[in-house]
């Protein structure tokens, strides 16, 4: 279901229509475990609000009445925002995230909050208090995480759109075993206020959606400049659609020899050559370039995210607005027991690596080192990118792994991210979209682009999308 398919029906019937029938599928589907929590009635009334508007000729935008899925680490005013913990599972939020009152200020309509590893903190989406979420093409599979409910909104067709984060591939990994398409765009172009922090320097909010150019308008409404976060870029903020119809013929696309050697599985390997190969015989060039430092993403990425996390979720301590132990007695019993019932084991083994990383006389072994060699991966994509225009490279180094198998071998889940975090600690923009298929999985590509360069990266996956299909 893409947004064409929405608009279609929308002028067929009603916005209130559109929305009543997200809820039916939202019901039919519940065995996917895709939402942590719903909002009808607030959704119904902005729906009516949208109809009212489209009958007096004042729509606001191409998103206007398009319902949409948030994951549940962004804060919605008076809607709770879990991050999937028991932590947060009754705090209700008082105020909207940027990216948020963005996307409803342009008239999309949010239906839910979806499931989510804890904290985001997971590449199988296993790890939620609430349960964990199933893949709709091939329910025995992982749907990838954190960002796995959103992706299994979008590829369940509950929505067409939906908002995720990404800290080392939590959106681009879920797109790949859901068969969505998922950016996550350059570090600074979306606002991180009101998402809640795993790693700040890493954590970018993005977008699934079933077809690249669908991604164009999100991108448009949400991104920008937010005087509520520093971090956010100057840079402009617009037209992300404008190379989308231009075709691939001329493109250099960069492919890392490191990217294509040991690590990734040979069938999944075939499968993106076969789909590389196509975009060859319509015009596309591809040149082999060199990522050297890359064999140091997994180790650097997390020291980095860990270090942040303890330092993120050091605010979560059974004081103000999170759960609090009823067996503690006093107030380092309150400090330990609340966050000991309150994180689950994920969370907790990110906490003490975090912690042990920053300790005295081990930060400048670890911590500096890690923030060293980011610097050198950033160089050496800046690099590449001097003799191709985009790199295409694997989302996932196989097919999703079989649910229950993170939790027995942690390592797997691990390596899951060979791909994306590299991506992350260069901040920036990456794309995944569906390319072929093997034995019943769908096998994901990733698109790396300049930085801030979204545009170019959204014009070659749809060129690409019109010849996998």
């Amino acid at each position: 279901m893409n947004l064409s398919d929405v608009k279609k029906k929308i002028e067929a019937s009603s916005v209130v229509a559109v929305v009543e029938d997200v809820f039916k599928k939202i019901e039919e589907t519940q065995d996917l475990n895709t939402y942590i929590s719903t909002c009808k009635d607030r959704a119904l009334k902005a729906a009516a609000a949208t109809d009212e508007r489209h009958r007096n000729g004042k729509s606001l935008s191409v998103l206007d009445g398009i319902p949409i899925a948030i994951k549940d680490n962004m804060c919605i005013e008076g809607i709770k925002t879990t991050c999937a913990s028991r932590i947060l599972e009754n705090f209700v939020s008082p105020y909207t995230a940027t990216a948020v009152a963005k996307l409803e200020a342009a008239g999309a309509i949010v239906v839910g909050k979806t499931n989510m590893d804890e904290f985001a903190m997971g590449s199988s989406n296993e790890t939620s208090y609430f349960g964990k979420v199933i893949n709709p093409l091939a329910k025995e599979r992982v749907p990838g995480g954190s960002s796995g409910g959103s992706a299994v909104a979008v590829a369940s067709e509950t929505v067409a759109l939906a908002l995720g984060s990404d800290t080392g591939g939590s959106i681009r990994q879920p797109a790949a075993c859901t068969g969505t398409v998922g950016i996550k765009p350059t570090y600074g172009r979306v606002s991180r206020y009101g998402l809640i922090a795993y790693a700040s320097s890493l954590d970018q909010i993005g977008a699934f959606s079933s077809s690249v150019k669908d991604i164009a308008p999100v991108l448009d409404f949400m991104c920008g400049q937010d005087v509520k976060d520093n971090t956010t870029s100057a840079h402009s903020a617009s037209n992300f659609g404008k190379h989308i119809g231009e075709g691939i013929k001329g493109k250099v696309i960069g492919l890392p020899r490191e990217y294509y050697a040991e690590g990734l599985d040979p069938k999944c390997r075939e499968a993106i050559e076969a789909a590389l190969g196509k975009l060859e015989k319509e015009g596309a060039i591809l040149k082999e370039v060199s990522l050297p430092s890359i064999r140091y993403a997994i180790e650097s990425y997390y020291i980095i995210a860990t270090a942040e996390a303890s330092s993120n979720l050091s605010r979560f301590d059974g004081i103000r607005y999170t759960h609090r132990s009823k067996e503690a007695k006093n107030l380092m019993e309150t400090y330990a027991m609340s966050r000991g019932e309150g994180f689950g084991s994920e969370v907790k083994l990110r906490i003490l690596l975090g912690n042990y990383v920053l300790s005295s006389g081990f930060y400048d072994a670890y911590y500096v080192q890690a923030q060293k060699v980011r610097r050198i991966i950033t160089e050496d994509f800046e690099k590449a990118f001097l003799e191709c225009d985009v790199i295409a490279s694997p989302a996932m180094p196989g097919l999703p792994q079989p649910l229950g198998k993170c939790e027995e071998d942690h390592l797997s889940m691990v390596l899951s991210d060979l791909y994306t975090v590299s991506v992350n600690l260069a901040g920036l923009p990456g794309l995944v979209q569906p390319c072929n298929k093997l034995e019943g999985c769908s096998i994901g590509l990733q698109w790396i682009g300049k930085s801030f360069d979204e545009a170019t990266l959204l014009g070659i996956g749809d060129a690409a999308e019109q010849i996998f299909v």
